[in-house]
């Protein structure tokens, strides 16, 4: 398992940059992260479970708290913050980010939802 060697949120892109001793580096967008949360309030306790969320397109992130040595807890600014983000959970985003990414736009599409926050466009 790689560990993170930099952790580093950019506010103004809303971007979560995470480079691992492996020489990955990813560029992780707090929209991904948020709909992809790790926590049971997105993945439930089941497959059957999973909620798709929808609206986060202009999502942040306010907090990222350390927990031991295996994971951060991020605070977004819809105040979701109960998923803990492994490293291993950020490697496997990071490596897969296109085929994640398309799959949450296809499911958007398929259920009639958008990223844009109700009354937003």
């Amino acid at each position: 398992m790689a560990d993170p060697t930099e952790i580093r949120y950019e506010k103004a892109s809303h971007t979560l940059f995470v480079a691992f001793d492996d020489g990955c580096n990813f560029a992780l967008p707090a929209e991904l992260l948020r709909t992809q949360s790790p926590s049971a309030e997105v993945q439930g306790h089941a497959p059957s479970e999973r909620k798709l969320i929808s609206g986060r397109r202009h999502v942040g992130i306010t907090g990222i708290e350390p927990v031991g040595n295996y994971a951060v807890r991020l605070i977004f600014d819809d105040l979701h913050d109960s998923g803990l983000f492994s490293w291993s959970y950020l490697h496997h985003l990071g490596e897969n980010q296109a085929e994640i990414w398309q799959a949450y736009l296809d499911e958007l599409a398929a259920a009639g939802l958008t990223r844009d926050p109700p009354g937003r466009a």
